[in-house]
């Protein structure tokens, strides 16, 4: 009977400009490393933080949109939006990969010597460290917010550290053995490992958009509550969930005897939705009453099966 919620994405855009300044600054620090050193791979670090830049832009913009409330052309909200900032990351993450890999590709044809490695080394470990330090902050907030934009974000830039600490064991290499090859090799290696991130935020992003039902724990949370109003007069069935952003949607029949009044099936559901959004703050109610004793009111083609 309640309608959908907004998406709580005002505190979240604060994070977004967070990530959009920690880019700024790694891809300063991480272009003078590459210049100073001339490093293959330092080069595809700092290009994967341009990537990283574009992608904060776009969660910025997403929780912006994700934020607004339901309006007439979007009686739902708009927290989908969200999916299109992750995919985004997602697809970001696998073109940053394959730049990397044909420039390292290109370099293992043709090794070149690497100057000022160690200055290079300890400016790129700076922005490292900024990276991780964000990636850690944005992590905690996107499962505060419940936002897959921020987390996809923070596993973004969490990619990029692990990047950046490849690259810079292979620049030390380099340093240590002489073999110039060791640089874009590691970099190869990288951009290869870095892909499974990739798939990873592109299969919640798909999961999203499927419409998938709420996390395990808070469907667990939701059928212990509503066992408590499953009695003799009292059936619940067409339990329904689907997740979108931050939001929860959930639907369902309340069958009660045919001789209550209005009022006091209202009443019942509206004490349902009470509780339910007291289990789950973020969730958007619908429940519909009909009599139980009519047996068309326990069909419902929408559902695997009925759950009384």
């Amino acid at each position: 009977m309640t309608g959908p919620l907004p998406a709580p994405g005002g505190g979240a855009q604060r994070y977004a400009l967070l990530s959009i300044g920690a880019a700024v600054a790694t891809i300063a620090l991480k272009t003078l490393a590459w210049a100073l050193t001339g490093s293959v791979g330092l080069l595809s670090d700092a290009v994967e933080s341009v990537v990283n830049l574009l992608a904060a832009g776009v969660a910025l913009w997403a929780l912006r949109v994700a934020a607004e409330p339901p309006d007439a052309e979007h009686h739902f909200g708009h927290a989908k939006a969200e999916y299109l900032a992750s995919a985004f990351e997602g697809l970001a993450i696998l073109g940053a990969s394959v730049a990397i890999a044909v420039t390292a590709w290109e370099r293992i044809a043709d090794p070149q010597p690497i100057s000022d490695a160690w200055l290079g080394i300890g400016i790129s470990t700076i922005a490292s460290a900024l990276n991780g330090g964000v990636a850690f902050v944005l992590l905690r907030a996107g499962r505060r917010f419940d936002s897959i934009t921020l987390r996809a974000d923070a596993h973004h830039l969490m990619t990029d550290v692990w990047t950046s600490a490849g690259v810079l064991v292979g620049v030390a290499l380099v340093q240590v053995t002489g073999w110039h090859i060791l640089d874009p090799i590691v970099a190869l290696a990288v951009a290869t490992n870095i892909v499974w991130m990739a798939g990873r935020i592109l299969l919640e992003t798909a999961q999203g958009l499927l419409d998938k039902t709420i996390p395990e724990g808070e469907r667990a949370s939701l059928e212990a509550l509503l066992a408590r109003y499953r009695t003799g007069e009292v059936a619940l069935h067409a339990v329904r969930t689907r997740q979108s952003g931050p939001v929860r949607f959930i639907d369902m029949h309340v069958l009660v005897p045919g001789h209550w009044s209005v009022q006091r099936g209202h009443d019942l559901c509206e004490q349902i939705e009470r509780e339910v959004k007291e289990v789950l703050p973020r969730a958007s109610v619908l429940t519909h009453l009909e009599p139980i004793e009519d047996p068309v009111a326990w069909h419902d083609p929408g559902t695997a099966g009925p759950a009384r």
